[in-house]
């Protein structure tokens, strides 16, 4: 039956649906029982029968915040979030979300009310008129709108596939206000409804380019594995374990790939990855990407000599930054099965010259990580307070961590180790700030787990406000805010005579655990070591919303946390001893050298 708008709908004695229920309807029938957003104009009624029908719909404050909870829902179950907006400015809120969802490689659909199709496109000045899917193209691995109700299974089915197939990412659906209204016969629409039949296929490696890869690694010396977190989206833990172990290759897992493999197994090489990637003769990359994270694969960081041996689900992928000796394009869980397959052939070990060698580097770098973390100073610093948190997390291995900052990003990564996959969400490809409570909503909505979401002051500022979701909810979040008084530190003065603040400085006063106290839940002001570990330990166990805020000094932290290579303007000034050991870096031909965050 063709759909009708409501205005000009035939008298009948039929049973009519909605564009509103029936996209709910088609959502509901292919698996999606969860929604983040914000409501208005045009979407209101759809929010609410959503909700009616059994779709949990969690009200955000920001459309940001919503996408970036869908894509944290993306990421740790394989399956799309879903996250709603509603037209024009709130659909432009949405974008950001929707791209570094694209860039992550996380599964996601950003659902937009939109206004009438026809005076947008005649340009009759519409309430809050815009082609949103022109606008969403660039952002997104695919964008649709759903012009006619009939069509609304079909419009579901291709985000779903979009969304999942080949390399995850984020993909748009508008609704226009006139597809809202048209109404159909029940009956029929329901007849029409299906479930989209395997959305994300394997894809089978070539067998040559396997035996290819495993020779190469069995003919290397310094072989080296790096684990993305492809490889913690893949949810084929056993598999990379099993490859590892049995081959005793060291691996490096990037940082939302921590945990996939416990951090204090013998063969991670975290505490000493500039050893490693400066000496590997071979690198196997596992869901991870040769981009600005890991140095393009050039340069002084990795041996002159090295080769790289790439899995990755995208063709395209491969050579994007320099030559790949042996592409592998498949799938991660079909490809480990045949990487573990193909041992019995090929004999793969590291030297135990090489390895022992790793190992010794760890041991200085741990002793030297370790006095910092435990060292009592007054105010507290990021490597102590932060060694605080470790003792609590060694304890409550199922805590979902979020983190987001410069200093308190690279440190905690550092810092605090992770023993399960897919507990650890934070910027991610892009690097962003304002990830921070959205991911830890749709991670405690997802999985019902206790999280710690650890934050800069200022990364804070971006998504503070989402705190009241957390309560509103009653979700088991506790937020942690880190505060130095400024972007990257409090101590930067204005450089001019206006007397204004530098445009580096917060406030380093500031009692950001008031503001959770106000909606309803429990905040703690930390500024011991004991202090943290105390608070951190009583929140959690509450399972609660609570916040923490730890008073650091203005002083702790660097400019740019561990990425200041990237800034147009070079560092100038003297850098002492102490400061190069603090970056982890080294000073060659009297010009910092840096380390890029391992994210």
């Amino acid at each position: 039956m063709e759909a009708t708008t409501q205005a000009t709908a035939p008298a009948s004695t039929a049973t009519l649906t909605d564009g509103a229920h029936y996209l709910v309807e088609a959502l509901i029938k292919n698996g999606v029982d969860k929604m983040y957003g914000v409501v208005g104009i045009p979407v209101t009624d759809f929010a609410r029968i959503a909700q009616a029908k059994g779709i949990r719909y969690i009200g955000m404050r920001h459309e940001a915040d919503a996408g970036n909870a869908a894509a944290a829902q993306g990421f740790l179950t394989g399956r799309p979030g879903v996250f709603l907006t509603v037209s024009a400015p709130g659909f432009l809120n949405g974008l950001a979300p929707l791209k570094e969802a694209t860039e992550n490689g996380w599964p996601v659909i950003m659902i937009s009310g939109e206004s009438s199709r026809d005076t947008v496109d005649l340009m009759e000045g519409q309430y809050e008129g815009l082609d949103q899917r022109a606008y969403a193209v660039p952002f997104a691995k695919a964008a649709y709108r759903i012009d006619n109700m009939e069509d609304i299974p079909l419009g579901v089915a291709r985000a779903i596939r979009a969304a999942c197939s080949g390399r995850p990412g984020g993909v748009y659906l508008s609704m226009p206000d006139t597809m809202i209204g048209q109404t159909m016969d029940a009956a029929a629409a329901e007849a029409a409804l299906y479930a989209v039949n395997n959305p994300a296929p394997a894809m089978i490696p070539d067998q040559a380019s396997v035996d290819q890869a495993l020779k190469l690694l069995s003919e290397a010396k310094n072989p080296l594995i790096f684990l993305g977190k492809g490889a913690a989206y893949a949810q084929c833990d056993d598999l990379i374990a099993e490859f590892v172990h049995k081959t005793g290759i060291p691996y490096q897992p990037m940082s939302m790939a921590k945990g996939l493999i416990p951090d204090d197994d013998p063969q991670c090489t975290a505490s000493c990855r500039g050893l490693a990637m400066r000496t590997a003769d071979v690198v196997l990359m596992v869901g991870a990407r040769l981009n600005w994270m890991l140095n393009f694969g050039k340069g002084r960081h990795w041996n002159k000599d090295v080769k790289f041996i790439q899995i990755d689900i995208d063709p395209t992928e491969i050579d994007n930054s320099r030559y790949i000796e042996c592409p592998v394009v498949g799938d991660i869980k079909s490809t480990m099965q045949l990487f573990v397959d193909g041992l019995s052939k090929y004999d793969i070990h590291a030297s135990q010259e090489w390895t022992s060698m790793l190992d010794a580097d760890k041991a200085k770098n741990n002793a030297r990580f370790g006095a910092k973390t435990a060292e009592e100073t007054t105010p507290l610093n990021h490597y102590n307070a932060l060694g605080a948190v470790k003792k609590v997390m060694d304890k409550n291995h199922d805590v979902i961590l979020v983190n987001e900052g410069a200093n308190t990003l690279d440190d905690c990564r550092d810092i605090v180790d992770m023993y399960l996959p897919r507990h650890r969400l934070d910027c991610g490809t892009w690097g962003v700030m304002g990830i921070g409570t959205g991911y830890a909503i749709g991670a405690a909505v997802t999985t019902g787990k206790s999280v710690l979401s650890i934050h800069g002051d200022s990364a804070f500022g971006f998504d503070g406000m989402e705190v009241e979701t957390a309560c509103r909810f009653n979700l088991p979040i506790t937020f942690m805010v880190l505060n130095n008084g400024g972007i990257y530190r409090g101590d930067f003065e204005d450089l001019g005579a206006s007397g204004d603040p530098s445009p580096l400085t917060l406030d380093a006063t500031a009692h950001y655990e008031k503001m959770i106290e106000a909606f309803g839940g429990t905040g703690y002001f930390a500024t011991t070591m004991d202090e943290v570990e105390s608070m951190l330990t009583e929140a959690l166990a509450s399972k609660k919303p609570c916040f923490i805020n730890v008073q650091l000094s203005v002083h702790a932290g660097v400019e740019s946390g561990h990425i200041s290579n990237l800034n147009p303007i070079p560092v100038v000034g003297p850098l002492s001893d102490s400061e190069c050991e603090d970056l982890n870096e080294e000073v060659v031909d009297g010009k910092l050298v840096q380390e890029p965050a391992s994210k």
